[in-house]
């Protein structure tokens, strides 16, 4: 009798074991089908909302021959955010490199203390200090020297002068693969290789005073000023060749910088004559209309945030803001005592509008909220295109800094 009462007694517990390994079981797989399905459900949501951002950003840019993809059909800038640093120059210091024009030195800044670190002496009359499309190297343009001075912004030290006729500014394609000189003199268009700066093909211009540029969305073509003719070319980028030429509508034009905006459908010429800056469909190449911001009107330079474009209006000692969503000028600057804003950059992390002060032999750091003078720093005669470096996004197109 005992002996059967302890069988069943562990029979009974046997059948309890089976029950829980069974309900245990049962639960591991129910939790594990909830599990797949809530990734499924956030795999599924996250789709979506990658879907409506694509929607919202519109069809993809077909680009220029490898070039890099466009991050955002709607912005060019995307890549220029603040702080957002390549790889590449993640540790460099940060400087204000500053070309003294009838000085032939170049003024190192830092921008932390606003004191001049070091003096490089370059080629006669260096006119811009130009990042390279692989963000490796500056290039220090010497028009009359006729040659380029290579700085490398870890060190801040020169290199041997490369021999290069007549670069007044430098830009570079934006897949990489060539160098434009702005033979500005010499009235040709100049295509090289990148690191060598061997010529690759001229391409002669009728205008006179070849010196500014920008790139359209898609890399496919880009907008010259002529200074001293007062026109405008439109280049194949790919063929390397003027498809367009115009005149502008106002005696005694004097287009200087180029910049595309945001949305890629516009560019803004700056005219330091008509004082003001031209508005061009590029696509088209129609007449453009003329905007007044200020006398002398030179520089351009779009804020980190992709809303607003600085103008430098070099003959008033002024900055005007331009609100690019609101499609109008909404404030302008007055710098104390004067002076003769020109060429420059924003800072890193788009606090601060760094200009060269043209014909005052010093250089203006500005606060970009407020619009306050910061510093007025003395530097060279005939401070041109600074460049303020690094900054942000994935590979440069020259000039004293536009990034992609």
């Amino acid at each position: 009798m005992q002996r059967h009462l302890v069988q069943r007694a562990l029979l009974a517990a046997a059948v309890l074991v089976a029950v829980a390994a069974c309900g245990s079981a049962t639960g591991t797989d129910e939790r594990e089908q909830r599990t797949r399905a809530d990734r499924a459900d956030r795999a599924e949501r996250a789709a979506a909302e990658a879907a409506e951002r694509k929607k919202r950003q519109g069809p993809e840019v077909q680009g220029l021959r490898g070039m890099p993809p466009v991050l955002d059909p709607k912005d060019v800038y995307a890549a220029d955010r603040p702080g957002r640093l390549s790889p590449v120059v993640k540790d460099f210091p940060s400087r204000v490199y500053v070309p003294n024009s009838e000085s032939d030195t170049v003024s190192v800044i830092d921008p932390k203390t606003y004191e001049i670190i070091e003096t490089i002496r370059v080629g006669r009359q260096p006119q811009h200090v130009v990042p390279s499309w692989d963000l490796k190297t500056l290039w220090v343009n010497n028009n009359r020297g006729h040659t380029l001075t290579p700085i490398d912004p870890r060190t801040g030290k020169a290199g041997e002068p490369v021999e290069v006729h007549d670069p007044y500014n430098l830009y570079f394609t934006p897949n990489g693969k060539y160098a434009v000189v702005m033979a500005s003199l010499d009235r040709e268009l100049v295509f090289r290789d990148p690191h060598t700066m061997k010529r690759v093909k001229t391409e002669p211009v009728s205008c006179y005073g070849v010196n500014h540029a920008d790139f359209s969305l898609d890399g496919r073509y880009f907008i010259v000023s002529c200074e001293f003719s007062g026109e405008l070319l439109k280049v194949d980028t790919e063929k390397m060749k003027v498809v367009g030429q115009r005149k502008l509508p106002f005696e005694g034009a004097m287009p200087q910088d180029v910049k595309i905006a945001p949305d890629g459908k516009r560019f803004y010429i700056a005219d330091m004559m008509a004082d003001g800056m031209w508005v061009l469909d590029g696509d088209t190449f129609d007449e453009p209309k003329l905007l007044p911001t200020g006398k002398g009107t030179h520089g351009l330079y779009v804020g980190r945030d992709s809303r607003e474009m600085y103008v430098s209006n070099r003959g008033e000692g002024t900055v005007s803001v331009f609100d690019f969503t609101r499609n109008e000028l909404t404030k302008k600057w007055h710098l104390p005592d004067g002076g003769s804003p020109d060429m420059g950059g924003v800072s890193a992390d788009g606090k601060v509008l760094w200009l060269s002060g043209r014909y005052d032999s010093e250089v203006y750091a500005i606060d970009t909220r407020t619009g306050k003078q910061l510093a007025r720093i003395p530097v060279g005669s005939g401070p041109h295109g600074l460049a303020v470096y690094p900054q942000p996004g994935r590979y440069s197109l020259g000039h004293t800094g536009i990034f992609r």
